[in-house]
């Protein structure tokens, strides 16, 4: 009885601790900027004009959905004055800062000298965007065609290479996610996208290389300060994991295809599948065997571009190969509705055999964003603060991983950061909707805004602007923290 007495007693004192721990907020960094009053509707009549008046198909998150009036670089402001830390940078697409001043002063004078002209008129900022853009881009890549969205540029990169190619079928990995065109859904594999309509003529999926939930994958496989927790005797430069994924992507090759296929898309880290990655070698040798089948390889930069991963600007640079077709969209415009398709000039040639035209691609007004964005990326340095600033929190999540078990995986390179949760490492299964989502609303109340992503919305996304600092990342990390601690708690009262 008095052991009994003194175990619970120690209990008793482990509680206190914890509990004490958990309600000690995480101090926000300072931030000098001070957000305008607002003066729009009341919160009230904005969730009824949404439930009357905006399609049901735009879903929102968080139980209360945030009604946000303003913005200023890593930070975000609802309407009543509340201060976020945005570490999803509205779905990966404010690369260098919410209203960064050097863009919004471009866009300013450019919206008082000219807005819109079409393609049929020759104008100073397309051409002068197109040179600065492709510049960026090693040889071939060299000919742009300007869109407004990433669905849109992957659903042009599609009907190139079958031009090009005069094929038709494209392969792309389970998991991925390429726009919500009636086109695009056939390379999009993520179910909740998939609507139940004719769609993905011509379109194939292969298996996601994903070295921690895939059925290989080791300790070394992937480009990222952080590895998989699961162990491999693979010797340096050996990889079996890539091994055993290629046998797959040739079977994919030798039974669901043709002999000649039209392509093969992939994003360098998958994005709304949670920045899974690939072992180090497979896109090079996947690139070799669509190319040996008369097909064309496509790089969709949608959300890796532009420096996020840290150590390139672009994301097929860290796999070592040179695609054929790149899409670009999000990061390319801070937030500007625009996107495009990079390729080669024979590539390019093949659209311009009949008329192809668009309306608002490449318009005064997304040119001057676009070159502006390019110009603060350089300026600021926020390529080599993806890397640095991405670097440390990857480290400083992986700690959390070894500290609490449904904390499955750490991954990711630069800002390009995934968070798997489960319910146990060994079995590596995904931890329960309703908990993930507790964990992301105490996020929310505490100041932190992030993403979720997966097959089963089981890995919090965090792709922030370009610009955040360590301290941002030091009160990110521990507000997470007190998440999982609350998550622990909860679990031990059931």
């Amino acid at each position: 009885v008095c052991s009994l007495n003194k175990l619970t007693e120690k209990l008793f004192q482990m509680c206190t601790l914890i509990s004490s721990s958990v309600s000690t907020q995480a101090k926000m960094p300072t931030c000098n900027f001070v957000p305008e009053k607002y003066k729009s509707y009341p919160y009230e009549r904005m969730q009824k004009i949404r439930e009357q008046n905006i399609s049901p198909s735009l879903r929102m998150y968080y139980k209360k959905p945030l009604l946000l009036h303003q913005g200023h670089m890593q930070w975000l402001f609802d309407y009543e004055g509340q201060r976020y830390l945005d570490l999803f940078a509205g779905i990966v697409t404010v690369s260098v800062g919410h209203c960064h001043p050097k863009v919004t002063v471009a866009a300013q004078k450019q919206l008082g000298r000219l807005w819109h002209t079409a393609n049929i008129y020759m104008h100073p900022s397309i051409h002068e965007y197109a040179e600065k853009l492709t510049s960026l881009l090693p040889d071939p890549l060299k000919v742009v065609y300007l869109t407004n969205s990433g669905s849109e540029a992957n659903d042009l990169a599609m009907f190139m290479a079958r031009l090009y190619t005069r094929n038709f079928d494209i392969i792309s990995f389970r998991g991925a996610y390429h726009g919500g065109s009636p086109y695009t859904l056939g390379l999009t594999s993520v179910g909740l996208y998939k609507h139940s309509v004719a769609n993905g003529f011509g379109c194939s999926t292969t298996m996601l290389p994903d070295v921690f939930r895939g059925p290989w994958g080791g300790s070394h496989c992937r480009d990222s300060p952080v590895q998989t927790v699961r162990k491999c005797s693979c010797s340096e430069g050996v990889c079996h994991a890539n091994d055993q994924y290629i046998e797959q992507f040739k079977d994919t090759l030798n039974t669901s295809v043709p002999k000649t296929i039209a392509g093969f898309i992939a994003e360098p880290i998958q994005g709304v599948n949670g920045a899974v990655q690939y072992p180090r070698r497979f896109l090079k040798e996947a690139y070799q065997l669509v190319r040996e089948r008369g097909g064309v390889c496509i790089s969709d930069e949608v959300q890796t571009g532009f420096g996020r991963t840290g150590s390139h600007f672009w994301g097929f640079e860290t796999h070592g190969v040179v695609p054929d077709i790149v899409t670009l969209a999000k990061g390319i415009g801070n937030g500007f509705p625009m996107a495009a398709v990079v390729t080669t000039k024979d590539i390019a040639s093949s659209l311009a055999q009949n008329l192809h035209f668009n309306t608002f691609g490449g318009s005064p007004l997304a040119c001057v964003v676009g070159a502006a964005v390019l110009d603060a990326i350089e300026e600021d340095g926020l390529q080599k603060n993806s890397e640095d600033v991405g670097t440390y929190m990857l480290l400083e999540l992986a700690k959390l991983r070894d500290e609490f078990e449904v904390v499955g995986d750490v991954r990711g390179k630069g800002l390009m950061i995934g968070v798997e949760m489960v319910t146990d490492k060994d079995s590596r299964h995904p931890l329960p909707a309703e908990e993930i989502s507790q964990i992301w609303e105490d996020c929310k109340d505490m100041g932190v805004l992030i993403g979720r992503g997966g097959l089963y919305s089981q890995t919090f996304r965090i792709k922030p602007p370009m610009c955040i600092n360590k301290k941002d990342v030091d009160f990110a990390v521990e507000v997470f923290h007190t998440a999982l601690q609350r998550h622990m708690e909860r679990a031990a009262a059931k």
